[in-house]
């Protein structure tokens, strides 16, 4: 017999250790089975779970369950991200905290052993949480991204690109974090609205006496580096001056005046500063008209020998201040203004990035992108909402060099050796590149290796095909590639999904999938994004902790609407509890009034109106839940069990089926156990795949003696036509009258036990035996007596609704005070109309617009939106009462 209450910490930790000990989520068993594969996005080996992993992960796993039950080989291939920066921080951090040498003293091998060491000890943290979050992947193939073959696989990839000119090294420059002193990814750079300065200093034109042309700038200490002023070719106030040159403060260096598109008239005083060394833009200008690219700092941020000697060694905030001050006593500081700007951090780091001018390893990643491009446009792959593939599209048509070199010891290192006058050796294997460097030199020569890692990032970009074993051709390569679908979240689409497609694109000519879905950013309750610094960030583990996983899994499937981020709050999670509750309550239902499954029994043999609709009713469940996971559609697929599960079954079947089963034994009491077993088996595989502890618990306690678990039931295969379609009708009209009658009771604010006359006005035939075959639970469920046409005039004191052709009509003159109802009803209606004026005047001020945070904008239009439609509800229920 179950417990009355649903403990779901024990259940899940029982079935979750006999699901993996049974071997039932690997894939591979069956090859007569068509292959479904899914692989894992890799968290980092530092990470734990959030909010967004417990997303992304729950939806992956619906996926798979569901392929696993519909018959398909299914592949969920799991596995972790080495996470260079992070990885490597974290044992620094942890060498300072021991006391210990520091990673430069222990020197570079001694260090990568002991990041090996700690991956060992701690590097199983987020797979462990995955398991808590009831994931399934087939983790008897779990790949590290520096594993063995996967780190082969990488070194293959790079030394076969650069052997195609697809790999290079170049002078370019990159995100540079001076504390780290590494180059760092697009995504590992924290954007920050800072409170500066706009400083504009006056530049003398040559050969002149006081002309001069003003520049503006916000980072005053890359002006030692500027090689150029430039101008728009149309600004008419500067065509006189293009092609003539200023002199560079401070420093004297003589630098021309440009003309190029990249000025905005509109801006400043329409001229700006090139220093192609320190800024993105600059960089590209300084490339189109062949300007000098002078680096002023070093790695560290300081001052270096290309600067005046007076700042050599500086660093380049202090540098600032001074060369704000010289400026301003040589008399050419025109005016400071306070400024707003976004200013790049390193997100680990947390110090200011520069754009810095460094020798690094690029990936050709245009001519890559060109395939890539075009599998999309021809619909090799597609995105999941469509709207994404324009942002692919936006990035992928303006694709730079891809900076793949990190100046970091934990990582891939890059297979690249160093002869003696700087030639440049790529191989599989230092042996493979001495010989090569012998060949070349005439004899053998001495080469040292290039000290950088790869980004991470790109062994990342191998993660679909890598894992299944290339570059070898295995059998899991041939059956497994090209994936099915990737679900990842929207701010990974250029830094991983376009690089995985760019890469299997290029090495295993097709595309690594053929879905993109794209899932919802999580916010907190009032939309706003999560983090530390606003101290609202959910952690699921606590979520699961307090009400279980599968109610955590089911507000996030049921939240996850295409193109909508989730406003999730704790009270959410909490109602799918109750959820979970009401089917654990329903299970127990059938199980005291003896709701067993009967071999043999067929649904589609029912005698019984209530039995039929219920039968019909699963089957209509099935094919919505089809069409929703065939759409990526999880919010539908998850509303359709929720209002399956509490309002079809729970609330009108087993309310309808009471009778039945409190009745004498027979027959009809017989059908009803069968049919209530037999819905209750098809609705806990439907709900496996969300919810899948709460369903494994129940279907072992439910069904004595079966031979398998639910994780390995197939998903049900309905007969249509088990749909008795009139019965369907003439139950829907029950329940949707009954609905009604309490709906009205509600607005009326009849008392919850009084009990009320029921007439029917115009009603058909068809509509009287309706009513008269369900008289006794209409009576009890709508808390109507005295059920009865009407065919004189509506009595004083009633309320009327309409039902398809009849009038419902209930005389409540004895049961309520109508005028006092009608008081009340007025009042709420003029205090709600003062709410919604309020409300949508706010709306109207453009300052409040203008000036509010997104999130309480939102809000007060959900709560405007909320308060009309309780409005149009009283109005509807104030004009009842004036009906009757």
């Amino acid at each position: 017999m179950l417990d009355k209450t649903y403990r779901p910490r024990e259940v899940e930790a029982k079935h979750y250790a006999s699901w993996e000990a049974t071997g039932a989520f690997a894939a591979g068993r069956d090859p007569s089975r068509h292959p479904f594969t899914i692989m894992m996005p890799p968290p980092n080996v530092t990470g734990s779970l959030h909010m967004g992993h417990a997303l992304n992960f729950t939806l992956q796993d619906i996926l798979i369950r569901y392929a696993r039950m519909k018959g398909r080989d299914s592949l969920w291939q799991p596995g972790t991200d080495h996470a260079g920066i992070a990885t490597q921080m974290v044992v620094e951090r942890k060498l300072a905290e021991d006391g210990g040498p520091t990673r430069r003293e222990l020197g570079r091998e001694a260090f990568v052993q002991r990041v090996w060491e700690w991956k060992k000890e701690s590097g199983d943290t987020i797979t462990r949480q995955l398991r808590r979050l009831g994931a399934s992947p087939d983790w008897g193939r779990e790949r590290f991204t520096m594993d063995e073959g996967l780190s082969g696989a990488v070194v293959k990839a790079f030394v076969d690109l650069h052997k195609q000119g697809l790999i290079y090294r170049d002078k370019r420059l990159v995100n540079w974090d001076c504390q780290l002193q590494t180059a760092v990814s697009d995504l590992e750079v924290a954007q920050q609205e800072t409170n500066g300065h706009l400083w504009h200093f006056k530049y003398p034109i040559e050969g002149t006496e006081n002309e001069y042309i003003t520049i503006a700038t916000t980072r005053p200490e890359t002006m030692l580096g500027d090689t150029a002023v430039a101008v728009h070719p149309d600004d008419g106030r500067y065509r006189d001056l293009v092609g003539k040159r200023a002199i560079l403060p401070i420093v004297g260096r003589r630098i021309p005046i440009i003309a190029d598109e990249y000025a905005d008239p509109e801006q400043g005083s329409g001229a700006v500063k090139i220093t192609p060394a320190h800024d993105f833009n600059d960089f590209e200008v300084g490339r189109r008209h062949g300007l000098e690219m002078i680096n002023v700092l070093d790695a560290s941020g300081r001052l270096n020998e290309n600067a005046p000697e007076k700042f050599l060694g500086e660093d380049r905030f202090e540098v600032r201040d001074r060369v704000v001050g010289e400026m301003e006593s040589l008399g050419l500081l025109a005016k400071i203004e306070e400024h707003v700007h976004v200013v790049p951090h390193g997100d680990r780091s947390g110090s200011v990035l520069e754009p810095w001018l460094t020798d690094q390893w690029f990936v050709d990643a245009k001519t890559l992108a060109k395939p890539a491009i075009e599998a999309v446009e021809q619909g090799r792959t597609r995105f999941i909402p469509e709207n994404w593939a324009k942002t692919y599209f936006e990035w992928m048509r303006n694709i730079q060099p891809w900076c793949i070199s990190r100046q970091l010891w934990w990582g891939h290192r890059i297979p690249a050796w160093y002869g003696p006058d700087g030639e440049i050796f790529v191989e599989m294997t230092e042996k493979e590149a001495v010989a090569a460097a012998a060949k070349h030199y005439a004899k053998p020569v001495d080469l040292v290796r290039d000290e950088d890692v790869l980004d991470t990032w790109f062994s990342s970009a191998l993660w679909p095909f890598s894992t299944l074993g290339w570059p070898q051709e295995t059998p899991e390569l041939a059956r497994y590639y090209p994936t099915d679908v990737l679900v990842t979240g929207f701010d990974i689409i250029f830094f991983w999904v376009a690089r995985m497609m760019m890469m299997g694109l290029h090495f295993i000519g097709e595309v690594p999938f053929e879905t993109v879905y794209i899932h919802a950013l999580i916010r907190d309750a009032r939309g706003q994004k999560m983090s530390k610094s606003k101290n609202n960030i959910i952690d699921p583990l606590d979520l699961i902790d307090k009400f279980g996983c599968d109610a955590l899994r089911f507000t996030l499937t049921a939240l996850s609407a295409q193109g909508r981020d989730i406003k999730l709050a704790e009270s959410r999670v909490e109602g799918y509890r109750n959820f979970a509750t009401k089917l654990w309550n329903a299970a127990r239902f059938c199980q005291i009034n003896g709701c067993k499954p009967v071999a043999g029994f067929d649904p589609g043999s029912c005698a019984g109106a209530v039995n039929k609709w219920i039968v019909a009713a699963t089957v209509t469940l099935r094919q919505k839940l089809d069409g929703a996971l065939a759409a990526y559609r999880f919010n539908d697929a998850a509303g359709a069990l929720y209002q399956f599960t509490w309002g079809t079954f729970c609330d009108w079947y087993v309310e309808f089926s009471k009778p039945v089963l409190n009745g004498p034994d027979g027959g009809p009491k017989e059908e009803t156990r069968a049919t209530a077993a037999w819905v209750l088996d098809q609705l806990l595989h439907m709900l496996h795949p969300i919810m899948p502890f709460i369903t494994e618990e129940l279907w072992e306690e439910m069904g004595e003696g079966r031979a398998s678990s639910l994780i390995a039931a197939t998903w049900p295969e309905f007969d249509d036509t088990w749909r008795d379609h009139g019965a369907e009708a003439e139950i829907d009209w029950v329940v949707r009258l009954i609905s009604l009658i309490r709906a009205v009771r509600a607005e009326m604010n009849v008392p919850a036990g009084a009990r009320t006359g029921l007439l029917l006005k115009d009603a058909t035939e068809a509509t009287l035996a309706r009513v008269e075959d369900h008289r006794d639970i209409i009576s009890t469920l709508a808390r109507v007596d005295a059920i009865a046409p009407l065919d004189g005039p509506v009595p004083e004191g009633s309320v009327q609704a309409v039902l398809d052709e009849a009038t419902l009509v209930l005389p409540l003159a004895g049961v309520i005070d109508i005028a006092k109802e009608k008081a009340r009803l007025e009042k709420e209606i003029e205090k709600i109309e003062g709410e919604i004026r309020k409300l949508e005047a706010k709306l109207g001020n453009q300052d409040f617009l203008a000036k509010a945070p997104q999130a309480v904008v939102e809000e007060n239009r959900e709560r405007l939106e909320e308060a009309k439609a309780a409005l149009a509800k009283l109005k509807e229920a104030l004009g009842r009462l004036a009906a009757g």
